[in-house]
């Protein structure tokens, strides 16, 4: 089953409340979004909301997939860089593929349409994200076309005593 994807869809409370709970159900699945763990959709309605924020601004995108029940079912945030010598790339956070979607295609075809909507951007040459090391997801966006630009050995504190890489990836789109 393929998704639906959207660059920018409208705003809302459906909107709302589907990013989060998918937030929240990638999170307490294990995947690596900013939160360890159990984590509630009350404890994410702030990252939204700081994500919203950006939104309105124009400083970043929303990325939406949708499952055939109309369903969020994948989201990517696109945020364009604010540094007058970095504006020819962006980055991606926040990507994120409801667990009963994983292992089906769904992100790559997120990751693809990233892509895709980043070459839409004027000016946009590559796409820049960052991930935690040890989930496996360095290899995922290695086999979608990114290359490791680097890594700093243990600076993301998942917990007392579990340090994890946080690895630089890019994807030139030119």
């Amino acid at each position: 089953m393929a998704l639906t994807f959207e660059l920018d869809p409208p705003g809302g409370d459906d909107l709302r409340d589907g990013v989060v709970a998918l937030w929240t159900d990638v999170s307490n699945a294990g995947g690596a979004v900013g939160f360890v763990p159990p984590v509630t959709a009350e404890e994410i309605r702030p990252e939204w909301r700081k994500h919203l924020t950006a939104i309105a601004e124009g400083r970043m995108r929303l990325l939406v997939g949708r499952d055939e029940d109309g369903r969020i079912a994948a989201t990517a945030f696109l945020a364009h860089n604010s540094h007058r010598l970095m504006t020819h790339w962006v980055w991606l956070y926040t990507v994120m593929v409801h667990p009963r979607h994983q292992g089906k295609g769904c992100g790559r075809d997120l990751m693809a349409a990233a892509a895709d909507a980043a070459r839409g951007f004027d000016g946009i040459e590559a796409i820049r994200l960052t991930c935690r090391g040890g989930t496996g997801a360095d290899r995922f966006y290695a086999a979608c076309g990114y290359k490791e630009v680097g890594r700093v050995p243990g600076a993301i504190r998942v917990a007392d005593g579990d340090d994890r890489d946080d690895v630089i990836m890019l994807l030139p789109l030119v």
